[in-house]
């Protein structure tokens, strides 16, 4: 953490968190926060299903909801940007307070139920944007009140797959009432089909991810990747955030919502080890959950992950977080006598199945 980042974290984690998260863009936007620019070495450099990226730490979903900090941030050290989610008509998302912090678990809660401007709104944003030096990527959602839920990922990746570079079908997030029920092998199948349909209608097709949940039995996994073979999607981002509560010790800790940060690790790196078992390398997947230091991304890597997402460890660690990462993978790499980080992965996938 530079020395900077000690006193301007400390003065947002007096703040409401939402409204924390808020400052936190427009500080951003400001240009006032040194930012590293590309990390990258020749051991750093990953392909991930066709997207050359410079490093294999990106940035996770739920960061920049509505794409408005897509700048700095591809200035930030991360190898590539998810932002979103967008839905096809722009929504408030759940009522407020809807965003707590663990504090004591290095930990999240957040219930925020798609809150976006809309996919019109975004997709004007992805239009007109300054070109970024790393790949941007999309998470589709669905509208809570939307008659056919399925359908609404097509429509969002119409409206903004030809400004992005890929897109993340987002049927894992626990606080859109029966939204993980599509994650069912009957409903994810027709879902995809509609949305690789509609991704084989761009002038560009782009490479298209499914993001899981953590909380899935051992069929119900195996049946996930089984339909994501079948469908013809790009790869797998593993996980979601966790309904589980098991070992918490803030004072937040019954919230309802979606939990990310450290004590989504295990549990999250365990299901990332499975699918890369049942997938067989036949998909790239995207290790997230829990991430905080070098070492914690070196096991997503080895569990079979290709590259990885950070979002709720920058609450606590700041954005200096990222190049940390980056410079780190690169090092544990040459120590194990690796040429690339990505000839690492699921070299230590037995560890955790």
């Amino acid at each position: 953490m530079t020395l900077l980042e000690k006193p301007a974290l400390a003065l947002l984690h007096r703040l409401d968190p939402e409204a924390a998260h808020g400052l936190s863009i427009k500080a951003l936007n400001s240009g006032l926060i040194p930012l590293p620019g590309p990390v990258t070495s020749a051991r750093l450099t990953t392909d991930l299903a066709g997207l050359a990226l410079p490093n294999p730490v990106g940035l996770a979903a739920g960061y920049d909801k509505n794409a408005t900090a897509l700048a700095p941030l591809s200035r930030a050290g991360f190898g590539f940007i998810e932002v979103g989610a967008a839905t096809p008509r722009p929504q408030p998302g759940n009522p407020k307070p809807r965003l707590f912090r663990l504090t004591e678990d290095r930990a999240a809660i957040n219930r925020f139920g798609f809150n976006n401007d809309g996919m019109e709104a975004i997709a004007q944003r992805l239009a007109t944007r300054r070109r970024c030096t790393v790949p941007v990527g999309l998470n589709l959602g669905a509208n809570k009140d939307s008659p056919d839920r399925a359908a609404d990922f097509a429509r969002v990746l119409a409206s903004c797959g030809p400004h992005v570079d890929f897109a993340t079908v987002n049927v894992s997030s626990p606080n859109t009432e029966r939204l993980r029920d599509l994650q069912g092998r009957a409903a994810l199948s027709a879902l995809l089909a509609g949305v690789m349909e509609t991704r084989a209608s761009l002038a560009r097709p782009i490479p298209v991810f499914l993001k899981i949940a953590p909380d899935l039995t051992a069929d119900d996994l195996a049946e996930i990747a089984e339909t994501a073979l079948e469908s013809g999607i790009s790869g797998i981002i593993a996980t979601n955030t966790t309904l589980s509560r098991d070992g918490l010790r803030s004072r937040h800790a019954g919230e309802t919502g979606g939990l990310s940060g450290a004590p989504l690790f295990e549990k999250s790196t365990r299901t990332l080890a499975r699918l890369s078992q049942l997938t067989g390398g036949r998909l790239p997947l995207v290790g997230v959950g829990g991430i905080a230091t070098p070492e914690q991304a070196w096991e997503k890597i080895r569990a079979g992950a290709t590259a990885v997402q950070v979002y709720t460890a920058m609450v606590y660690e700041g954005l200096s977080l990222i190049p940390r990462l980056a410079h780190g993978l690169d090092a544990l790499a040459a120590n194990h006598g690796f040429a690339r980080v990505t000839d690492a992965t699921g070299t230590g996938r037995d560890r955790w199945l």
